[in-house]
């Protein structure tokens, strides 16, 4: 997964607009081409499932978005067989029944409905733009996961360099707003939508600016993964600082979601150029061994590269010593790129 371009003001009038509309009605009522692989993710600890799969001659990692046991729509990567066309082949991996069964971590599940066929996507380069055209069976899903797909086609898709909007067309038409809940669909999907949004009731649509976190959760397996949650937060040009203060945070209580960094974790300083994100903490983030969790660093660096320009680095020090030990052994003495993978399923 790639990190996203920045989250700005901008974009927020994209996202509540759709928030406001997809999520309230809701509530109420062309030949494929070849994309460059997937960047980026986090590494967690995979647990297997049950159902029995084929072993794979030449396998390779593909990260797709799916909706897990308590709902959120969160990044998993699967193993396939090595293929040229990896778009096309994550959007199958993410159909209901199809050939990510048994392959994703317990509790996680594809959230196209059963029977989509991908018939093609369009890549048009200049604009960064996917098209992509289901099958009729697109339309048979239920009203609770129409923005879950939205969400999982867009936040999947984007998540090659390649691509930055999404259009949806079924049997090559293009559809002006979702079938079932009427989400509108009159503009392009990007990461500006959100995913798994969340606005404190203290925040005003209007004066708001979207950060996206990421926190842990876990299934019945013991599975520790990461789930991004877009928030709603008081506006702000400050948006590393905020996303290190959200991070503090921690998440909403009620979502079943753990925390990152340590209770009474201090920011002392944040810094940006053009290349690397440096993050000052204080000691109070370390654990009794005196060390980082491993957890936290990588949530820090994600949210960070998440919500910043594509390509930044992110430098993490304690009480401004670059010699950071992370629980995991990992170096944090130079600055950290992206991960390579995001929450491996079954391996």
């Amino acid at each position: 997964m790639k990190p996203n371009k920045p989250i700005r003001w901008a974009a927020v009038t994209g996202l509540i607009m759709v928030m406001t509309t997809g999520c309230s009605m809701l509530e109420t009522k062309e030949q494929s081409r070849q994309i460059d692989p997937p960047q980026g993710g986090v590494e967690a600890k995979a647990t297997s499932g049950h159902v029995s799969v084929p072993e794979l001659v030449n396998p390779m990692q593909l990260t797709v978005y799916a909706k897990d046991e308590k709902g959120f729509v969160a990044p998993v990567t699967v193993q396939i067989e090595k293929a040229v066309d990896t778009a096309k082949k994550a959007l199958e991996y993410m159909v209901d029944g199809g050939p990510a069964e048994g392959r994703m971590p317990a509790g996680f599940r594809a959230l196209l409905p059963k029977g989509t066929e991908v018939k093609g996507i369009n890549i048009i380069p200049d604009q960064k733009l996917a098209v992509v055209d289901f099958s009729k069976s697109f339309h048979d899903y239920n009203l609770q996961d129409e923005r879950k797909i939205l969400e999982a086609v867009t936040w999947t898709l984007t998540g090659y360099p390649t691509v930055e909007k999404v259009r949806i067309r079924v049997e090559g038409a293009d559809i002006k707003e979702m079938p079932v809940g009427g989400t509108p669909l009159d503009e392009p999907l990007s990461r500006a939508m959100g995913i798994n949004l969340e606005k404190p009731e203290s925040v005003e649509y209007g004066q708001a600016t979207p950060v996206t976190l990421y926190f842990l959760s876990r299934n019945q397996e013991d599975y520790h993964y990461y789930v991004p949650v877009t928030r709603l937060i008081n506006r702000t040009d400050q948006i590393s600082e905020a996303v290190v203060q959200q991070l503090i945070a921690g998440p909403d209580d009620s979502k079943g979601l753990a925390a990152v960094l340590n209770a009474g974790s201090e920011l002392l300083q944040i810094t940006s150029t053009d290349d690397v994100i440096t993050v000052n903490f204080s000691d109070k983030m370390l654990g009794p061994d005196l060390k980082a969790p491993a957890e936290a660093l990588k949530a820090v660096v994600l949210s960070l590269t998440e919500n910043e320009a594509s390509g930044k680095k992110v430098q993490i020090l304690v009480n401004g010593d670059a010699k950071v030990s992370a629980t995991d052994n990992q170096s944090y003495a130079k600055p950290v790129a992206r991960p390579s993978t995001v929450n491996p399923g079954k391996l």
